[in-house]
C-alpha cells in the first residue's frame, strides 16, 4: 500500500524541490509529468471553488478534474521500479520525495472536494448519490474491529464520515425542516477522540448506529455484504461479519428490503456447504419475525419434495412463538391454491401448468408436518384449527386428482392433515381412520365426497371439541364469494354431515337459507349434491317446506342414477337413504310423496330389487311397499336392518302424524324382518318407544302401535339373556329365510296419489 510521507511540506519547501527536480526530469519523465499536473489541477480545483460559477456546473468540472488526476496516477510506474534508474544515494532520496509528494497533492485534491466543498450539495438540496455506502460501511465495520490499531483508528473515522454523509441523504430524502438553517454538512475533526473511538471494537455499536442511519436500500447493501462474508475463509473475517449481521438484524430487522434474495442466497450457501450453517438459521429466524410473509413464499418456492437444508429453514423460520399466527396465515393463503394451477392474467381464468414454481400448495403441506408439531405453534394451531383442517381436506382432494402425474408427491397433504389431528387432541380419530383402512383408501380411487363424509362422521363419533368454532368457520365459507365448484362439494358435504350428527330439530334457520341457496346452485352436481345431503338429514328435514324437500328426493334419485356404474359405493348411499325416502311416501304434500316413488324406482333398481310395480299409481300402497322393501332387505341386505331400525327411530318423535304412522309399520315390518339381529336390550328400548304411542292422541298411531308392540313381545320372548343361546339362534336363522307377509291392513289416510302434472321427469321413467 503506497502510504503518505510522514514529514510534512510548505509551499516554499515545495517549490525548491520542483526547481531542484527539474533536472531529473529526463530520468523520471512519468513522475515529473504527474507533479506538474496534479499541481494543476489542484490549482483549477481552488480556482473553480473561489468563482461565482453555478455550483453544479463547479462540481461537475471538479469531479472531471478529480477523474484526470487519477489517470495520472495510475500510469506512473512503481517506486521500486524508479528507483532502479539511479545508483547513489542522493537519488533515491530525491525520487522518494517526488513519489510522496504526487500523492499528497491527490489526497489534497480530494480532502478539498469532498471534506470542504460538500456545501454545494446542501446548497442545491438534491439528494447525495453515494449508492456505495451500505457496502462501504460493510468494510469499514469489519475494520473497525482489526488487530491493527492503527487500522481501527481509521476504519472508526471513516464510519463517522461515512454516517455523515448517510445522515445527510435521510434528511435530504425527508425534507427535513432546517429551520432557517442552511444544511451545511459539518464533518467531526480528526481531535474530536470520542466519535471514532464509538465504533471501535463495539460491533453492537455499529450495527445500531448504522441500521438507524442508512436508508433501507442501503441497509439492506450492508445486510447482503455480510452475509457474503459470513463465508469468507478467514475465520476471524467470518465471525466478526456474523456478529455485526446478527446485531444488526436484532435492532433493525424491520428496515431490510429484498428479503427474498436474502434468503434464497442463504439456501445456496447452505446448500453449498460453506458457511456458519447456525448463523444463517438465526438470519432465517429474525427476518422471519420482521416479515414472515416474504420469507414463508420464499421458502415454498423451492422444488418438491424439500430437501435437508429447507427442512432446517422452515425449522428456524418457526422457532419464535410470536411470529407462528403469521406463518400459519401465510400457509393458509398458499393453500388457497390448487396444485399445478396457476392464474390465466389474458383469459381472466385458470390453466394447469406442472412447472416447479406451481407446486407450492405441495410445499406449503409439506412444511405443516414440520410446522405444526412445534411447541411454540401450540396455541395457533389451536387457533387455526377449523381453518387447517378445511384447507387440507382441499388439499387432499385437490393432490387425488393429480395422482397420476405427480405420483409420491400427493401424500403430503395427508400426511399434514393426520399431524393436525394428533397435534390437536384428536389422535384417536386419527387411529380409527387408521384401523379403517381409510388412508390407505385415499391413495387410491376414493371418491372425494364419500372420504369427506367419512372424516365428518369421525370427528362426531368422538365428540371432537373443536366443532362450534368448525361449524362457523364452515357457515363463513358458506356465505362468502365464489369458490371452485369441488370446494363447495366439499363444504356441503362437511358442514351437513356435522349438522345431521350434533343438530336435532329444529336446525337453526341460517342453514336452511344455505340449503335454499345451494338448491339453486349453477353447478348441478352441487345442486344434487345438496339435495342428496337433506335427504338424509332425517331429523332435519322436517322442518323444511315441501318443494324443497320434494327436489332433494328427485335430485337424489338422479345422482343415484348418474352414478349407477360405481356400485361398491352408491349401493351403501342408496340403503343409509332409505328410511327417509319411504317414510316420505306418506308425506302430506303430493310433490314430497310422488318424489319418494320416483326416487324409490330408482333406488331399487340399483339394488337389482323387483319393487316398481308396487309403486305404480294404481296399485299404490304404502303396506306392500315396505313389505315388499322389507322381504327385499331379508334376502340380500338383512346386515343392514339393524342401521335401517335405528334411523326408524328416530321418526318416532316427529310431531308430524304421518311421519310416526309410518315408522310405526316400518318398525314392525324390520323387527319382523330382522329380530333375530337384535339383541335384547335393542328390544327394551324398542318396546320402551312403541309403548308411549299406545297413549297418542291419533287413534290410527294407537292401533298401528299395538300390533308393532305385539310384534316386539312376541320377539323378545323368544330371546333370552344366554349369549351362547342367542348367538346360535342367530346363526342358525342366517341359513332360514322366510318371506314376510301383511302385517297391518294399512290404508293411508291419503288415498290415492296422483301424479302432478308439473314434473316430466317424475313421469314415465323410461329408463326403468
Amino acid at each position: 500500500m503506497l502510504t503518505r510521507n510522514p514529514k510534512t511540506k510548505s509551499s516554499l519547501q515545495i517549490l525548491q524541490n520542483s526547481v531542484k527536480w527539474h533536472h531529473m526530469a529526463h530520468k523520471v519523465s512519468s513522475l515529473f509529468d504527474a507533479y506538474s499536473g496534479l499541481l494543476s489541477n489542484e490549482s483549477m480545483i481552488l480556482a473553480v471553488n473561489s468563482s461565482f460559477v453555478d455550483p453544479l456546473l463547479q462540481f461537475e468540472s471538479q469531479l472531471k478534474i478529480i477523474e484526470s488526476s487519477f489517470g495520472m496516477l495510475v500510469v506512473m510506474p512503481s517506486l521500486d521500479k524508479v528507483k532502479e534508474m539511479g545508483s547513489n544515494y542522493e537519488y533515491i532520496e530525491d525520487v522518494e520525495n517526488l513519489y510522496h509528494n504526487i500523492l499528497n497533492i491527490y489526497e489534497n485534491i480530494l480532502t478539498t472536494l469532498v471534506s470542504k466543498d460538500l456545501y454545494k450539495l446542501q446548497i442545491l438540496k438534491i439528494s447525495v448519490d453515494a449508492p456505495c455506502l451500505g457496502l462501504l460501511a460493510a468494510e469499514l465495520s469489519l475494520l473497525c474491529s482489526h488487530e491493527d490499531p492503527s487500522i481501527v483508528q481509521q476504519a472508526s473515522l471513516g464510519m463517522c464520515y461515512l454516517l455523515y454523509i448517510a445522515q445527510c441523504q435521510n434528511d435530504i430524502g425527508t425534507n427535513k425542516p432546517t429551520n432557517g438553517k442552511s444544511h451545511s454538512l459539518q464533518f467531526p475533526s480528526c481531535d474530536v477522540e470520542f466519535l471514532p473511538k464509538e465504533f471501535q471494537q463495539d460491533k453492537s455499536k455499529i450495527a445500531q448506529r448504522v441500521g438507524q442511519t442508512l436508508l433501507p436500500s442501503l441497509l439492506t447493501d450492508f445486510v447482503r455484504s455480510l452475509l457474503m462474508k459470513v463465508s469468507s475463509p478467514d475465520d476471524k473475517i467470518a465471525s466478526d461479519a456474523a456478529s455485526i449481521l446478527i446485531f444488526t438484524l436484532e435492532f433493525h430487522a424491520e428496515k431490510v428490503t429484498m428479503v427474498s434474495k436474502i434468503v434464497d442466497a442463504i439456501y445456496r450457501q447452505l446448500c453449498d456447504n460453506n458457511c456458519m450453517k447456525h448463523v444463517m438459521l438465526q438470519v432465517i429466524t429474525l427476518l422471519t419475525c420482521t416479515s414472515p410473509k416474504k420469507v414463508i413464499f420464499q421458502l415454498m418456492d423451492y422444488s418438491v419434495p424439500a430437501d435437508d437444508t429447507l427442512i432446517q429453514m422452515w425449522q428456524a423460520a418457526g422457532s419464535e412463538v410470536s411470529v407462528a399466527p403469521h406463518v400459519l396465515k401465510t400457509i393458509l393463503l398458499i393453500l388457497k391454491g390448487k396444485p399445478g394451477e396457476m392464474e390465466d392474467t389474458l383469459t381472466e381464468g385458470k390453466r394447469f401448468s406442472l412447472d416447479g414454481t406451481n407446486l407450492m400448495p405441495l410445499a406449503a403441506s409439506q412444511a405443516l408436518c414440520t410446522f405444526l408439531p412445534l411447541g411454540s405453534y401450540k396455541k395457533a394451531v389451536a387457533q387455526f384449527f377449523p381453518q387447517l383442517l378445511t384447507t387440507l381436506i382441499f388439499q387432499v382432494f385437490y393432490s387425488s386428482e393429480l395422482k397420476p402425474i405427480l405420483k409420491d408427491r400427493t401424500l403430503y397433504a395427508q400426511d399434514a392433515l393426520r399431524v393436525l389431528l394428533n397435534c390437536s387432541g384428536l389422535q384417536q380419530v386419527d387411529i380409527t381412520l387408521m384401523k379403517e383402512n381409510f388412508w390407505d383408501q385415499l391413495s387410491e380411487d376414493l371418491c372425494y365426497y364419500h372420504g369427506v363424509c367419512f372424516i365428518a362422521k369421525t370427528l362426531s363419533e368422538y365428540n371432537f371439541p373443536q366443532f362450534p368454532e368448525t361449524l362457523r368457520y364452515l357457515y363463513k365459507l358458506s356465505v362468502e364469494g365464489p369458490r371452485r365448484s369441488e370446494d363447495t362439494v366439499i363444504i356441503v358435504i362437511f358442514l351437513t354431515e356435522l349438522l345431521n350428527n350434533f343438530f336435532q330439530d329444529p336446525l337453526p334457520e341460517e342453514f336452511l337459507v344455505l340449503f335454499t341457496n345451494w338448491i339453486n346452485d349453477s353447478n348441478p352436481v352441487v345442486s344434487r349434491l345438496i339435495l342428496h345431503r337433506i335427504v338424509h338429514m332425517s331429523p332435519i328435514i322436517n322442518k323444511i317446506n315441501g318443494g324443497i324437500r320434494s327436489m332433494a328426493i328427485q335430485h337424489f334419485g338422479q345422482l343415484v342414477r348418474d352414478m349407477g356404474q360405481y356400485t361398491w359405493m352408491v349401493n351403501d348411499v342408496v340403503l343409509e337413504g332409505l328410511v327417509p325416502l319411504i317414510l316420505f311416501l306418506e308425506d302430506d304434500d303430493k310433490r314430497v310423496a310422488e318424489a319418494c316413488k320416483y326416487t324409490l324406482k330408482i333406488c331399487t333398481s340399483q339394488l337389482k330389487w323387483s319393487t316398481s310395480r308396487f309403486l305404480k299409481d294404481e296399485n299404490y300402497s304404502f303396506e306392500m311397499v315396505v313389505l315388499n322393501i322389507c322381504n327385499n332387505l331379508i334376502i340380500s341386505h338383512r346386515n343392514h336392518i339393524t342401521d335401517l331400525t335405528s334411523d326408524t327411530l328416530g321418526f318416532l318423535w316427529s310431531s308430524r302424524t304421518y311421519l310416526k304412522r309410518a315408522s310405526v309399520i316400518l318398525i314392525g315390518y324390520l323387527a319382523k324382518s330382522g329380530g333375530h339381529l337384535l339383541l335384547s336390550d335393542e328390544i327394551e328400548v324398542m318396546l320402551d318407544v312403541i309403548e308411549r304411542l299406545l297413549r297418542d292422541e291419533d287413534p290410527m298411531i294407537k292401533e298401528l302401535a299395538e300390533i308393532t308392540y305385539d310384534i316386539l313381545k312376541k320377539i323378545a320372548h323368544k330371546l333370552t339373556s344366554a349369549t351362547l343361546k342367542q348367538n346360535f339362534q342367530k346363526f342358525l336363522k342366517l341359513f332360514y329365510i322366510k318371506k314376510l307377509k301383511p302385517l297391518y291392513n294399512y290404508n293411508s289416510p291419503n288415498g290415492q296419489i296422483d301424479s302432478p302434472t308439473d314434473s316430466k321427469d317424475i313421469k314415465n321413467d323410461k329408463a326403468l
